[in-house]
C-alpha cells in the first residue's frame, strides 16, 4: 500500500520491494481524478501520456531505482517549460507551445522523474498569495477557505495532498517557501545562479530561482542536485563555490524584539519560539540581530526599482495585452513606469550600502532562522485587501535572492488548534545549500511536523540528511591575529569565526620577535616551566582556507600543537627555540594583547 505522501525515500523503498511502476501510474491517475481542489493544474497529464512517459522508462531503464530519480512523479509550475505541455504562465493569452524542456525539467526527466502536469500560479509568478489566477485559487490542503500561497500555489498542492513526490516553483521574493509553509513541506530555494533558468518565464530575471517543494529536505535536496549545474545559455547562471557551515555549534541569528512583527498572528509567533528551543536543543548557538537592513533590502523589491524588470519580462505583452492581464497583477507590473534609469542605478546603490550593514550582522552569525511567513490569511481576506494583505507574507523573505542567499524552509508545526501549519526558514550565505541541508533535516525532525497533510507521518529515516563531516579547522592564534589585531582579516576574510578567548597551559614563553612586520611574537614551550598561561585565541576556519594560511606562515613561525589550560590540544602558532636568543621576553605581562598596550602607554 502506497503512503498518503508519496516521498521519495518510501517511493524508491515500494520499488525496490516489487510495485511495478504502472501500478504507481494508475494510483497517481487515480488520485489526480478525484483530487479534491480542481485549480491545483492548469495542464495536467492526461492518462495516456503518462502511462507512455512510464513505458518509454521502462524501456530505457528496466529496473528499479537504476535512475537517481527513477519512476518519480513530479509536477512543474507553469511558468516553466515542458515539451508537449503549454506555457502559459497563468496567463490563456500569453499561452505558447515550447519545443524544449526547461533545462532543470530536461535533467530531472533524464534522471528518470516522470511529469504529471503543469501547475496553477499567481499570474506571470507576482504575488505570494495563489488566488491572482483565472484558472482558480488553489486552497490550504488543512482549510479550503485559506489561500494555499504563492506563487507557486499549485506546485506546493501537488505535494501536500498526495499527488506528486515533489515539485518545482519558481522564487523571486518568497514563492518557493511560503507555500511550503502554508502546506506543512519543506521548500528549497537554491543560491540564485546555482540551478539554471533557460526555459523559464521570467519574473525578476537577475533574482529568479527555480525551487523545490518536497515532504522531506532529503528528498528537496537530492532533486536540487540534479537540477544544479552551469549552464551557459542562462546569462545569471554560475559555477558553484560551495560554502561551508560548521557541522556542529551553529551560530543562528533570530529576530529581536525591535524587528518582530507577526500582523497580530499569536500563534505563528509561539511556533517560532517554540523552533528556536528546537535550534537550541539541536546544540544551536542562539544570537538575537538586527533584522533592519535585511527588511530594508526586502522593500526594494516591490517598492523599488526592480519591480521594473517585470515590466521588462513581459513589456510587449502588456502593451498589447493589457486587459488580458489580472488587474492586480496588471497594477504592479505597471508601476515600473514610476521609475527611471537614475531610480534603477540608485537602487542599486541602495542594496550595496544595507549589505554592508547586513555584514556586520553576519560576523556574529553562521546562519539566519525566520519564519516563514508572519501570518496567513483567508481567500475572503486577501482578496478584500490583495497587496497589503500580500505584502505581509513577503516580510522574511523578499530580501534572500537580492543578497544572493541559500534558503530552507521546513514544516515548524501547527496552531493550538492543530488547524493550521507555520514554517521557519533557515538562510546561509550564497552556495551554502548542500552545508545548510543537515540542520534544516534536523530541525524538521525535532519540531514533528509530519509531511503535507499527513501531519503525524514519521520522517523515513532513509531520507535523512547526514551530517558533513568536518570541514573547519580550528586554530590557536596568540598575537597579530588576535581580534582587533593587523592580520585578523587573514581569519574572517575567508568567514572564520571565534571560536573562544582563553589561556595557554602554565608552561609557554612569549617573546617579541625582532625585525618583523607587523610586529609578531614567538611563543616558546619549555617544559618544568610554571607560569600563569598566556591570552590566546581559538578561532574556527574551512579547511581550504587553513591551508592557504598555514602555507604563508613566514619562518621562524610554524604550526604546531598548543596545549591550553583546560588540557585540550589545538593546533596553532609556536616558534623556533632558535629564533627568540636575545629576544625581548613579555611572558609577564600575559599576553600580546597586553604587551602592545603596554607599547601605548
Amino acid at each position: 500500500m502506497l503512503p498518503q505522501i508519496l516521498d521519495i525515500a518510501s517511493l524508491k523503498a515500494v520499488y525496490a520491494n516489487g510495485l511495478p511502476l504502472l501500478d504507481l501510474v494508475e494510483e497517481v491517475i487515480s488520485r489526480m481524478q478525484a483530487s479534491e481542489d480542481p485549480a491545483v493544474f492548469i495542464t495536467p497529464v492526461s492518462p495516456e501520456d503518462l502511462r507512455a512517459a512510464a513505458k518509454a522508462l521502462l524501456a530505457r531503464a528496466p529496473e528499479p531505482n537504476s535512475l537517481p530519480l527513477w519512476g518519480i512523479p513530479f509536477a512543474v509550475k507553469d511558468n516553466i517549460d515542458v515539451s508537449g505541455f503549454p506555457t502559459t504562465a497563468a496567463c490563456p493569452a500569453f499561452a505558447y507551445q515550447p519545443e524544449e524542456d526547461a533545462t532543470v525539467v530536461a535533467r530531472l526527466k533524464a534522471a528518470g522523474a516522470l511529469v504529471i502536469g503543469k501547475t496553477n500560479l499567481d499570474q506571470f509568478a507576482t504575488g505570494l498569495n495563489g488566488t491572482r489566477s483565472p484558472y482558480g485559487a488553489p486552497r490550504s490542503v488543512f482549510d479550503s477557505a485559506y489561500v494555499s500561497g504563492g506563487s507557486s500555489s499549485g506546485s506546493a498542492v501537488a505535494v501536500a495532498s498526495g499527488l506528486a513526490s515533489f515539485s518545482l516553483g519558481t522564487d523571486t521574493a518568497g514563492s518557493g517557501r511560503v507555500p511550503a509553509a502554508f502546506n506543512n513541506l519543506v521548500g528549497v530555494k537554491p543560491t540564485p545562479g546555482l540551478v539554471p533558468n533557460v526555459g523559464v518565464v521570467p519574473a525578476c530575471r537577475s533574482v529568479d530561482v527555480v525551487t523545490v517543494f518536497a515532504a522531506t529536505v532529503g528528498d528537496a535536496t537530492s532533486v536540487r542536485k540534479v537540477m544544479d549545474g552551469y549552464d551557459a545559455q542562462d546569462p545569471f547562471s554560475r559555477k558553484a563555490e560551495p560554502t561551508a557551515l560548521p557541522s556542529s555549534g551553529l551560530r543562528i541569528g533570530v529576530l529581536d524584539g525591535a524587528e518582530r512583527e507577526f500582523f497580530g498572528n499569536s500563534e505563528v509567533e509561539a511556533l517560532y519560539d517554540t523552533a528556536i528551543e528546537r535550534a537550541k536543543s539541536l546544540g544551536a548557538t542562539i544570537v538575537p540581530f538586527d533584522y533592519a537592513p535585511f527588511r530594508q533590502a526586502a522593500e526594494l523589491l516591490y517598492n523599488g526599482p526592480w519591480v521594473a524588470e517585470r515590466l521588462a519580462a513581459v513589456k510587449d505583452f502588456l502593451g498589447s495585452n493589457a486587459d488580458d492581464v489580472d488587474p492586480t497583477v496588471r497594477k504592479i507590473i505597471e508601476g515600473a513606469k514610476a521609475y527611471s534609469a537614475v531610480d534603477a542605478f540608485e537602487g542599486l546603490y541602495k542594496l550595496g550600502a544595507l549589505g554592508q550593514k547586513t555584514k556586520a550582522e553576519w560576523e556574529k552569525l553562521d546562519i539566519l532562522m525566520l519564519p516563514t511567513s508572519p501570518t496567513t490569511y483567508t481567500v475572503e481576506d486577501l482578496q478584500a485587501d490583495p497587496i497589503v494583505k500580500n505584502s505581509h507574507f513577503g516580510r522574511y523573505t523578499n530580501f534572500a535572492n537580492l543578497f544572493g542567499y541559500a534558503a530552507i524552509a521546513v514544516p515548524a508545526g501547527f496552531d493550538t488548534k492543530g488547524h493550521l501549519p507555520a514554517g521557519v526558514t533557515l538562510f546561509g550565505p550564497g552556495f551554502s545549500d548542500d552545508a545548510l541541508a543537515p540542520f534544516a533535516d534536523a530541525m524538521h525532525r525535532a519540531l514533528g511536523a509530519g509531511m503535507g497533510k499527513d501531519r503525524q507521518a514519521a520522517l523515513p529515516e532513509a531520507s535523512k540528511v547526514p551530517s558533513s563531516p568536518s570541514t573547519w579547522a580550528q586554530i590557536v592564534v596568540v598575537g597579530a591575529h588576535l581580534t582587533g589585531m593587523p592580520l585578523n582579516h587573514e581569519l574572517t576574510g575567508p568567514g572564520g569565526r571565534l571560536i573562544k578567548a582563553c589561556k595557554t597551559a602554565g608552561d609557554y614563553r612569549l617573546y617579541v620577535l625582532p625585525n618583523t612586520t607587523p610586529p609578531k611574537p614567538g611563543l616558546i614551550r619549555e617544559p618544568g616551566f610554571s607560569g600563569a598561561g598566556l591570552d590566546v585565541e581559538v578561532w574556527s576556519i574551512p579547511y581550504d582556507a587553513f591551508g592557504r594560511f598555514v602555507a604563508n606562515i613566514p619562518s621562524p613561525l610554524g604550526i604546531g600543537k598548543v596545549t591550553l589550560d583546560d588540557g585540550s590540544q589545538v593546533s596553532g602558532f609556536l616558534c623556533e627555540p632558535f629564533a627568540v636568543q636575545g629576544a625581548r621576553e613579555v611572558t609577564d605581562l600575559g599576553g600580546w594583547r597586553a604587551y602592545v598596550a603596554s607599547l601605548k602607554k
